[in-house]
């Protein structure tokens, strides 16, 4: 499984750096982040994805990671609160740029219900995902929450295939899906921004409101989450050992910025790019020596 490099260039190219800028807000902007989405898609199938064998230790590493319930059932969260949101949307454009997002989001529960297969990941009942009584909030919900989680897990990919904790091989398998989660945040960023410019001033705050709530909770959500994982003794003494003596949490972060920087850059520069965590990050690194 790869990327293929015309599409995934294919929306900067149609977008030079002599090309004028467009309004945040416009109809253009709509255009530019509904078409990155739309012509970076790859057409992989989870059905055929040639896993590597893995060796004992590695497999044990793998198969001892406590994740593997929680991602599958993030991702098919995810999967039914875009779709239902995009049953909403009356813009046809709109409409299908987010249905693709969903279906993408689909494709990863499925990429890891594969894999988990293949190397004998025992999971438990999937529970059923009911469609969403408030479609924007689920939506909103998922693309912070993507926002969060997705600006680490590049700088961890990384940290893993540098580190050695994975095999290489594994680790360019799951690359299309690290890059699907790259492409869901920048249309998602684009998204809000265009969108708040389409509400008028009470409707904005009332939105803006919204947007700091969920916020709120994702951070509370992490923060148990974090607590659960750490209560692993088995995870962290596994994680540990595996990568402590190559990077400190100074480096990680500086990975996570690099990482973030390198994977935005294939498209369109005029989109507007995720700002919040990376801003945080790099006031965190002026107090981490």
């Amino acid at each position: 499984m790869s990327l293929d490099g015309d599409r995934i260039f294919a929306a900067d190219r149609a977008h030079p750096q002599n090309t004028p800028s467009f309004r945040i807000g416009s109809s253009a902007h709509k255009l530019a982040f509904c078409r990155m989405l739309l012509d970076s898609h790859d057409p992989y199938r989870p059905a055929v994805i040639p896993w590597p064998v893995l060796n004992d230790t590695t497999a044990a590493r793998l198969t001892g990671l406590p994740i593997w319930n929680i991602a599958v059932q993030v991702e098919g969260r995810a999967a039914q609160a875009v779709r239902s949101y995009a049953a909403v949307i009356k813009d046809p454009l709109l409409r299908d740029a987010i249905t693709m997002d969903g279906n993408e989001e689909a494709r990863h529960k499925e990429v890891l219900r594969k894999m988990v297969a293949f190397y004998g990941i025992e999971l438990e009942p999937e529970p059923d995902y009911p469609a969403p009584d408030d479609p924007e909030w689920a939506w909103l919900s998922t693309g912070y929450a993507e926002c969060i989680d997705s600006f680490f897990a590049f700088g961890l990919f990384e940290f893993a295939r540098r580190s050695g904790f994975f095999p290489a091989e594994l680790v360019e398998t799951f690359e299309p899906v690290i890059q699907e989660e790259c492409r869901h945040i920048l249309f998602f960023v684009n998204w809000l921004a265009w969108h708040r410019r389409q509400l008028n001033p009470f409707a904005r705050m009332r939105f803006n409101f919204r947007c700091f709530l969920v916020y709120l909770t994702h951070v509370r959500g992490r923060i148990q989450t974090a607590r659960q994982v750490e209560g692993n003794k088995s995870f962290t003494a596994t994680a540990s050992k595996a990568v402590s003596n190559d990077f400190k949490i100074r480096e990680l972060l500086q990975v996570c910025l690099a990482e973030n920087d390198r994977r935005m850059a294939r498209y369109d520069r005029r989109l507007i790019r995720p700002r919040f965590i990376p801003s945080l990050v790099k006031l965190a690194l002026v107090f981490i020596r």
